[in-house]
């Protein structure tokens, strides 16, 4: 046995090992903040999708600072919560926590000759992994002004065609709130299923759980905003 080519061996491995273990660090410290920055630049781009505004990357900081007016915190009794910076909030952690402790982010954008819009996120469950999005109001705080939606895994072809203009333009002008005040969302649903016009728009055709998941989404997380809501609304009149 040839020890000291093995033990040779062994150095040279552990040494390469270290090395590369070293760059890799390195690397990932260097572009970090770049990578921080993307995922900042996707959530304004996001955010801005809600109320129909798609700018190129480049010119989505911009766009963003110009649209959205202003960004509160409020909890599930309508009353704004001081000290959280809505952009930071995580939805999946606020998820985890009971409604009554959660923070939900409100942003207002303001659009030229249509007034001011009010945005809220949203996160839910598909087939495969986490639905996201956020949805916007007129200031009736009842009349979808837009909405967008994302995924992490949707089966292509299927539940993955939530990002499509196809399925999401048809939000616009659908109400969450019936003829009597109370709050309905809207139900996403098949052609044979039937649910009053303003507040439905059609699922997914095969992908029926990536459609009822969004539709759960919708519902759970918009209902934690109902007191704001009609708190807003009120302040219309006052």
């Amino acid at each position: 046995m040839n020890r000291n080519g093995n033990t040779y061996t062994f150095i040279y491995a552990s040494v390469m090992v270290i090395i590369v273990a070293t760059i890799l660090s390195v690397a990932a410290i260097s572009l970090k903040p770049l990578q921080q920055q993307n995922i900042e630049v996707e959530k304004k781009q996001n955010i801005l999708a809600s109320v129909n505004i798609n700018p190129p990357k480049e010119e989505a900081g911009k766009t963003y600072e110009k649209i959205i007016i202003n960004s509160y915190v409020v909890n599930s009794s309508g009353e704004t919560m001081e000290g959280i910076d809505a952009f930071t909030v995580d939805m999946k952690k606020e998820h985890a926590k009971p409604v009554e402790q959660r923070a939900l982010p409100v942003y207002e954008a303001v659009i030229e000759n249509e007034g001011i819009k009010y945005i809220m996120p949203l996160y839910g469950a598909g087939l495969w992994g986490p639905l996201w999005g956020y949805i916007s109001l007129n200031s009736d705080m009842n009349t979808v002004y837009g909405a967008f939606f994302d995924h992490q895994s949707e089966t292509p072809g299927l539940g993955a065609e939530i990002v499509t203009d196809m399925f999401q333009d048809p939000f616009t002008g659908k109400t969450l709130f019936d003829q009597n005040g109370e709050f309905v969302s809207i139900t996403v649903a098949k052609k044979s299923e039937k649910a009053p016009e303003q507040h439905r728009v059609d699922a997914i055709s095969g992908g029926t759980i990536t459609s009822k998941g969004l539709q759960e989404m919708l519902y759970n997380d918009l209902q934690q905003y109902i007191a704001f809501f009609k708190k807003k609304k009120n302040s219309r009149y006052e």
